[in-house]
């Protein structure tokens, strides 16, 4: 029954056909729970293990690398090869895919703990009546009609319409549902509001949601799929993991580099087909595969088999780095994703503010000499520790207050018209509440006025344990007073009292709403010297004044404080009882703002991030608490800033989407407006971060780019967010997008190394078959430069240290590539060079080294006819193992060098020097002695086909590899004088070359 809450009880009831006095019969329960089905959320079924595992696969660079594998394992299988040899490349290759998709499978299980962990909010059992008789059921069991009584301390079994009030009040915490700081009064009354959203239902009580106070009956009108909690559960199901910007830009870049793989080995090999009849090959068939070999090798090494992995490496440093931030990252992307992050969607409770209410101002009456004179005290704290001080309206900390008369009876009061319990848990190193927040943070403002009569009384506090000092003086006090009677509070009377007996004294103690004390109170107790005077109507107005004050600017909830001397000989209290009471004092609590949101805010603003604060409180009240932490510091008029879910809702299309690009607060909302309105933002471009904690939030933190758990908050959320901030600050967020930002520049940096390197390799290769000369690097020794000498210093590149400035721009754009034309050029000039390079080192050898041959340029390039024709050299030297050593020892040496032009894109090494990143120095070090092993290692060397080199062989290695160090200086150069706009001969026809998606994919 979806409308139940705007019907009368007789209409819900008659709905179900139950009479309310004697429950569903057994008949009836058969019935429904045909109809209606089970009370538990229904199991999804998974995806099979192994649909999993194939979907790792289904990427564009994956396929090529595993087709490439397979066709060299089957080449070397046609030439005969056996062994180590024949299987090393394709099995190297496979592991690596084997290792990334573990990766993957393992995040694809994110999305089913969060449903799992839902069902942990879902109540185990129920007392129910049926045929006449109350009994308890497993919760599973309740069918809609069944009649439920609940109480304080219950989990609501399921979503029921209230029919029957038990007590005074009922009152229910479903902060996990609406984010509400505060528990909510039920009420029996049907509710009228159009578009009602759950804060407005306020006769339903939901599913998982617990009764703080209070006893009542209720009607069950929805069970499993078809409760609030079911809603959320379909929400989590029905929402699609987005793609990062980060993954989006290297799917890309892997379709245009299959592209130009592709392109490149057909025409290396149509290139050659006039040298498929050469007699070495020994026919045309074998001259075909031969090349088709070094089309194969060109791929291998146009491919960055290690590029996965290092991203997925330097993404996992940058979660280590970001967890001493008290950033836990539980998606390796989200860390990048942050760096581009344009809006952040905030939730209020217990992310801008405490989610502990506590008290931050009392007013008294000082003194009625010479008129009312009202006094104002500041309590300091925002958080259930008994740890603050009280100042005066000057700001001057009061050293004793227990020895002011009215802040002492307050303290009294606060204390004992309490019901709520203060604990120290030493496991989570916190103060932690039970019951009613503000009754808790009445028991904290009696904790910091202390003890009377005591000069060393701040101290004497201190020396106690945690545990002893949670409640020390409010147990001080209700040991000092007995408890004779209580009046409970009630709707009507808006207040509650308790009648406490002390040194043959009865005292009434009252607290409750301002306007129903005030009433009530025929006197006042001045503060200045403890006197009661009479409350004339100039005083009562400037204590209503006061109390309006506190409510409407200052948006705090207010209590009043009253006490009333009764005779020694009453037991009991009647409502009568509660008239010609003194009035005490006036307490104004709220919900406090953490002290580092504001400066978090600030930060936002400077990084041309904007933030849009998401409750569901009303209006005023989050208006009031984003005027105090600077989210409206920027505006002049909240018109077009601020918005509930039904004003925003009733806009056009047009003015949503206006209201969208301007809204600053989003008030009274409910789950289905938190995921509508980052769906929105998304169409509109914006990379959305949302943040919340409760469960009611778990469907907009999977829909979002990027969503943000509070440490404190359900595992539900935990489970569907793609990070978790341990110290639930907002602040941390700030500092996480700091750091996202400077993983994404260093994420570029080793993505432009692993590219000029590899089409260094590329030009190699084509460069050999288009001259016709031997076969420079072997397909093996190509994978050892890709996987060990590339692989270790690109992971050091991602220890780069973060820009000064990285906070002090605006968020890059989701389509921008990973590399620009501009970039894209220097990275062709580095790699062609490289290519060059390791061609020149191969070439030398043959002709000018003294330990080659010296043959002339012609021989070489004929070396394929050696066997056809009289030669003054044995063939056998173009097996020689020493050119291919020399080749690939320069191939690594200047990949080297150009690890260290890319500490930084565009500063000198003069400015960054090496030494600015130890990492990188180690991982230079590591590569070479690899290096030299493989050289100098027997096993190895013939493993690699290699053989140790000569100190001439190695010097002309530097010579050949130190020049692209100059070479990349000269283009930075270029790149800070024009920012990269270099005025070239010729001019790219787009301004990206690599391609790019203008719009966001949905």
């Amino acid at each position: 029954m979806e409308d139940a809450f705007s019907r009368s009880i007789s209409e819900v009831l008659g709905f179900f056909g139950v009479d309310p006095s004697q429950g569903l019969t057994d008949d009836q329960v058969l019935h429904h729970a045909r109809v209606y089905g089970k009370n538990e959320l229904p199991e999804e079924k998974r995806a099979p293990f192994w649909k999993l595992i194939l979907k790792q696969f289904d990427d564009l660079l994956v396929k090529i690398l595993i087709v490439a594998a397979v066709v060299s394992f089957l080449l070397a299988l046609i030439n005969g090869e056996t062994g180590i040899i024949a299987f090393l490349e394709p099995s190297v290759i496979l592991m690596i895919l084997a290792a990334n998709a573990a990766v993957g499978v393992i995040t694809e299980t994110n999305a089913e703990k969060a449903l799992v962990e839902l069902r942990a909010y879902q109540a185990d059992i129920a007392t129910v009546m049926r045929n006449g008789c109350f009994s308890i059921l497993p919760a599973t069991e309740l069918v809609p009609g069944d009649i439920v009584e609940v109480a304080v301390g219950c989990k609501i079994p399921a979503d029921m319409r209230m029919i029957e009030m038990l007590s005074n009040q009922l009152r229910v915490d479903q902060a996990i549902l609406t984010g509400e700081s505060c528990s909510v009064e039920k009420e029996l009354e049907a509710t009228r509001a159009v578009n009602a959203v759950y804060q407005d239902k306020t006769n339903i009580l939901f599913s998982g949601t617990v009764v703080v106070a209070g006893r009542a009956r209720a009607v069950v009108v929805g069970v499993g799929a078809n409760t609030a909690m079911g809603n959320i559960r379909d929400s989590i199901l029905q929402t699609d993991d987005e793609v990062t910007p980060l993954k989006k830009k290297l799917d890309e870049f892997g379709t245009f580099l299959a592209k130009v793989i592709a392109g490149i080995c057909a025409l290396v090999w149509i290139v050659n087909i006039g040298h498929f009849r050469d007699p070495s090959h020994g026919g045309i068939l074998s001259g075909a595969i031969h090349y088709f070999k070094i089309a194969v090798a060109l791929a291998v090494a146009a491919i960055p088999e290690g590029l996965p992995a290092v991203v997925t490496t330097c993404l996992a440093l940058g979660t280590k780095r970001m967890a001493r931030l008290n950033a836990i990252v539980r998606s390796l992307p989200s860390v990048e994703t942050l760096g581009c992050t344009t809006v952040i969607c905030s939730d209020k409770t217990g992310t801008l503010t405490t989610n502990m209410m506590s008290v931050s101002k009392i007013c008294v009456v000082h003194s009625v000499l010479h008129g009312p004179q009202l006094s104002e005290y500041n309590i300091s704290g925002t958080t259930y520790a008994p740890d603050g001080t009280i100042f005066d309206s000057t700001g001057v900390q009061l050293e004793f207050p227990a020895q002011l008369p009215c802040i002492l009876h307050m303290a009294m009061g606060s204390a004992l018209c309490n019901e709520s319990t203060l604990q120290y848990n030493p496991d989570k190193g916190n103060y932690e509440k039970i019951g009613e927040s503000t009754e808790v943070a009445l028991r904290v403002f009696a904790e910091k006025v202390g003890l009377p009569g005591f000069t060393s009384m701040p101290f004497a506090l201190n020396m106690l344990s945690k545990h002893e000092r949670a409640s020390y003086c409010n147990h001080h006090w209700e040991n000092q007073f007995k408890k004779i009677s209580v009046l409970e509070f009630s709707r009507d009377r808006k207040m509650m009292s308790i009648l406490c007996s002390r040194n043959q004294s009865h005292i009434l103690f009252s607290k409750g709403a301002p306007e129903s004390i005030i009433s009530r109170c025929s006197s006042v107790l001045c503060n200045e010297d403890g006197s009661t005077s009479v409350l004339t109507s100039s005083i009562r107005a400037e204590l209503e004044a006061r109390f309006q004050s506190f409510a409407g600017n200052e948006m705090l909830r207010c209590l009043a404080i009253a006490i009333k001397l009764l005779p020694v000989s009453q037991q009991s209290l009647s409502f009568d009882d509660e008239q010609d009471l003194t009035f005490i004092g006036l307490v104004g609590m709220l919900d406090p703002p953490r002290e580092e949101v504001r400066n978090a805010m600030l930060s936002c603003m400077n990084a041309g991030i904007r933030v849009i604060v998401v409750t569901g409180d009303n209006k005023s009240t989050a208006e009031s608490l984003c005027r105090k932490i600077g989210a409206f510091d920027h505006l002049v008029d909240l018109a077009d800033h601020s918005f509930t879910a039904s004003e925003f809702e009733e806009l056009p299309a047009m003015q949503q989407t206006m209201a969208l690009q301007r809204m600053a607060l989003f008030t009274r909302v409910e789950p289905s407006h938190k995921q509508m309105l980052v769906e929105a933002l998304q169409h509109q471009n914006e990379v959305v971060a949302m943040t919340g904690d409760g469960v009611n939030d778990a469907p907009a933190l999977k829909k979002a780019d990027i969503g943000i758990a509070m440490g404190s908050g359900t595992a539900v959320a935990k489970s569907a967010s793609d990070m978790v901030l341990a110290d639930d600050n907002f602040a941390t967020i700030v500092a996480a997008v700091a750091e996202g930002r400077a993983i994404y520049n260093n994420t570029k940096q080793f993505i432009r190394y692993m590219i000029s390197s590899n089409i260094g390799e590329v030009v190699c290769i084509f460069v050999a078959a288009v001259l016709g000369i031997p076969e420079t690097l072997a397909p093996v020794q190509l994978l050892w430069v890709n996987l060990v000498t590339d692989g270790l210093p690109a992971t050091a590149i991602g220890f780069n240290k973060q820009d000064s400035d990285v906070m002090k721009s605006k968020p890059r754009k989701v389509n921008e590539a990973v590399v620009t034309g501009w970039l894209f050029f220097r990275y062709l000039v580095i790699g062609a060079y490289v290519g060059l390079a390791t061609i020149a080192g191969f070439i030398w050898w043959f002709i000018y080294s003294d330990s080659g041959p010296k043959l002339p340029y012609a021989e070489l390039m004929s070396f394929d006819t050696c066997s056809t024709r009289a030669t003054t050299y044995p063939c056998s030297i173009f097996e020689d193992r020493h050119p291919s050593t020399v080749s690939m020892t320069v191939l690594v040496v200047v990949e080297m060098f150009n690890a260290l032009n890319n500490l930084s894109e565009n500063q000198s090494l003069l400015v960054i020097p090496p030494w600015s990143n130890l990492w990188l120095v180690a991982s230079i070090v590591i590569t070479m002695i690899l290096h030299m092993l493989i050289m100098y290692v027997r096993p190895l060397a013939v493993l690699f086909s290699v053989t140790p080199l000569s100190w001439a062989e190695w010097t002309m290695v530097l010579y050949l590899s130190f020049p692209v160090i100059i070479i990349d200086e000269i283009l930075k150069f270029f790149s800070r004088r024009s920012s990269g706009r270099l005025r070239l001969p010729f001019r790219f026809r787009r301004h990206e070359l690599l391609p790019k998606k203008e719009l966001r994919d949905k």
